[in-house]
């Protein structure tokens, strides 16, 4: 009985300590870069300032030095016609071309579903030369378990 009116605060206390482990090795992975970001995004071209703006976030955490891939599902597989590169801009979140490519330049990837791709007609023409592949939904789950992070647009 005598050890029941401690009990909250130690387990308080073991919280406590977890979570200050837990953001000393997060503030580790960012450090060395080794902080893996994922941006899921299901937004296309039907939404320009939303699309933007996760290539935006995603351009923002490559320049931070954090390693970032996309997995780009539904309407968000368009986002990678050049056409769309070209021409598409959110209101106050800048170019996709711009974004898209800053994200080239600091190593991040993309992923594109491959049934939505299928049934939106992209092909391997849209792809080439750009560091992208279609990919089915067990990539999705490896890349989410493997990231530190993950955003949704």
């Amino acid at each position: 009985m005598k050890y029941a009116k401690k009990l909250p605060a130690f387990i308080f206390f073991f919280f406590c300590i977890v979570a200050f482990l837990n953001q000393a090795k997060a503030q580790t992975a960012v450090k060395e870069g080794k902080m893996k970001i994922l941006i899921h995004v299901t937004t296309g071209p039907e939404n320009p300032t939303r699309a933007a703006l996760a290539f935006l976030v995603a351009r923002t955490a490559v320049e931070q030095g954090y390693t970032v891939s996309l997995f780009l599902a539904g309407d968000a597989v368009q986002l990678m016609r050049d056409p769309v590169l070209d021409n598409l801009a959110g209101l106050g979140t800048g170019k996709l071309r711009d974004h898209f490519d800053a994200i080239v330049k600091g190593g991040g990837h993309f992923y594109l579903s491959a049934n939505s791709s299928k049934v939106r007609g992209l092909t391997e023409a849209d792809i080439k030369g750009k560091p992208a592949e279609f990919s089915l939904p067990d990539v999705l789950v490896k890349l989410l378990v493997e990231s530190d992070r993950e955003i949704t647009y």
